[in-house]
């Protein structure tokens, strides 16, 4: 012991060596003890009072049985019939057509029957394509409906569906032509697509698509379409 401690009173020297015992010897930290049971159920019972508010704020509020939002559906494309075309040309006067000029030679010389299944195509088709158009795979964006037409209305509305088609730059066309008894309109039909120059190819749809009471066409692509330069 130093001369220092050695002048400390008895009761300083205890304090020091307690002291130094503390500093030596660090007391072990004691481990934290749960809250009392009280105290947890204070804490349930404000849990289950937050619930009883939340009971009495929603209270009479009911579920809407249907859900809350629109539902959005793509607007499927209905067939113009040739009197919307005719209306259309009055109030926008009439549609610059290709080739106006359609002969009734060729219908009058080649009639058709009324169950006939019609198939035409140039000859530089694809054999593929061809047979994608035959089985209804190429979707069509356009159509026509000739039901009640007079054969100069059914020739307007021809040659103005595909006008319509070309300058869309769209390649795929319906026309239904119907299957009368004496199948008229499907003969003058038959007759003018293979005249028109635009043509690359046309067939009797599948059944599911009016089968031989309607036509799918094919078109060329309008290449020089100024709406459309890449």
């Amino acid at each position: 012991m130093s001369n220092q401690d050695s002048s400390l009173s008895k009761e300083q020297q205890k304090l020091l060596n307690a002291f130094k015992k503390q500093i030596l010897k660090p007391q072990p930290i004691k481990p934290q003890q749960p809250e009392p049971i009280h105290a947890q159920a204070d804490q349930q019972d404000d849990v289950e009072n937050e619930a009883d508010l939340f009971k009495q704020a929603v209270r009479g509020v009911q579920a809407f049985e249907r859900p809350n939002f629109a539902k959005i559906e793509k607007p499927q494309r209905t067939k113009p019939t040739a009197k919307i075309l005719a209306k259309r040309a009055a109030a926008e006067g009439p549609l610059e057509t290709d080739h106006a000029a359609l002969s009734d030679t060729q219908a009058m010389l080649n009639p058709v029957a009324s169950q006939a299944k019609l198939s035409y195509r140039i000859g530089t088709l694809q054999h593929k394509v061809f047979e994608d158009l035959k089985a209804g795979n190429l979707r069509w964006f356009e159509a026509v409906d000739l039901h009640g037409c007079t054969v100069e209305d059914a020739r307007s509305a021809v040659l103005q569906i595909i006008q319509i088609a070309k300058d869309e730059n769209q390649n795929v066309l319906k026309i239904v032509h119907g299957k009368g008894p004496e199948a008229i309109l499907k003969t003058y039909v038959n007759g003018w697509l293979r005249q028109h120059r635009d043509v690359l190819a046309f067939v009797s749809a599948p059944e599911n698509q009016g089968g031989t009471g309607a036509v799918l066409v094919l078109l060329k692509r309008a290449e020089k379409n100024p709406k459309f330069k890449q």
